[in-house]
């Protein structure tokens, strides 16, 4: 069976391409792309105005279960992953359970493969229940088919316990990744700390609880060799941060979120719990240094940290609702 995708924007990492053209598909291979194709039987597809391309990978997104099917599960999460352009995601560990040992990967990628419509990875947490005081079973886990350890969601406040998680998961070849925010700087807070949160009297959750955490963690990472992934960064000093210390050959590597290169605390202005996440969208000088990390290759992937949750859960006053952003569909556009 062939398909000729005609008239779509093709964009093709492998060879620089960025241009409207058609792609032909054969047998379920790419057999060729060009202008003005033609094949004999094929079905053709009108892609005017869409864009072609690889499919996407997430490496960052929560996909509520087990525990909170009424947020979000396998398969409307797959779904809405399919609808955006992603044909493999990656998904946290702070369910509910938290996925802290190896059974519980083990049932839960049978589930997705059962029920979900594009690929899923996990990620184990890395401490048991996420408390941050006990290892939970990475060799088990590794072996069980995790991708990396995480407790995202909560700051891993331990240096020594954090130090122990980099040492242990580089046994494994597996990255810890960090959800870098100290939350001694961040706790009640509900957006961005600066002028916008001044005038608008709320209670902010600065820049530099995220720098403080990153700093802590790069140098245990060049301590113990182990492999840090700073999650969803959000500050100027943490990009500049992560530059010095790829510099030096410590092996960190960085995320941003489709979100935090879009918007900025303006668009809080209003009060839209739409836009409250962890850590919040920041002011635009800390946006203009998320894209020239980006263009520089300090930052080495774009996410969504796709975060849904119930609708009655996120309507609330401002102060009140979760934080979280429901991004898969949106992100590439």
């Amino acid at each position: 069976m062939s398909l000729l995708i005609k008239n779509g924007t093709v964009v093709n990492p492998a060879k620089q391409q960025h241009e409207v053209a058609d792609v032909l598909v054969k047998d379920g291979k790419i057999a060729a792309i060009g202008q003005n194709l033609s094949a004999d039987g094929a079905e053709v597809y009108d892609a005017t105005g869409l864009i072609v391309a690889p499919g996407l990978i997430d490496i960052h997104t929560h996909l509520r279960e087990p525990g909170q099917e009424a947020k979000e599960d396998f398969h409307s999460g797959t779904q809405a992953a399919a609808a955006g352009g992603f044909t493999r995601v990656v998904t946290m560990a702070n369910t509910t359970p938290v996925v802290d040992n190896a059974a519980l990967v083990r049932g839960l990628k049978k589930q997705a493969e059962l029920t979900g419509v594009v690929k899923v990875e996990f990620i184990g947490a890395v401490s048991k229940n996420l408390e941050g005081k006990e290892l939970a079973e990475l060799g088990d886990m590794a072996e069980a088919g995790v991708v990396a350890y995480s407790d995202d969601g909560h700051y891993v406040e331990s240096a020594a316990f954090m130090r122990r998680a980099l040492e242990y998961s580089s046994m494994f070849n597996k990255m810890v990744i960090d959800h870098a925010e100290d939350i001694s700087l961040t706790k009640n807070g509900h957006m961005h700390e600066g002028f916008v949160s001044y005038e608008m009297g709320v209670i902010g959750r600065p820049a530099v609880a995220e720098d403080l955490a990153v700093a802590r963690d790069i140098l245990l990472a060049e301590m113990t060799g182990g492999h840090i992934h700073i999650a969803h960064v959000s500050s100027k000093n943490t990009v500049d941060m992560v530059r010095r210390a790829k510099a030096k050959g410590v092996n960190v590597t960085c995320e941003v979120t489709s979100q935090h290169l879009s918007f900025t605390d303006e668009y809080l202005r209003e009060y839209n719990p739409a836009f409250k996440m962890a850590p919040p969208i920041r002011s635009e000088d800390h946006r203009q240094a998320l894209l020239d990390g980006l263009k520089d290759g300090t930052i080495d992937a774009i996410i969504t940290d796709h975060a849904p949750h119930a609708f009655e859960e996120k309507d609330h006053e401002f102060c009140c609702a979760p934080n979280g952003f429901s991004g898969l569909e949106t992100s590439l556009a």
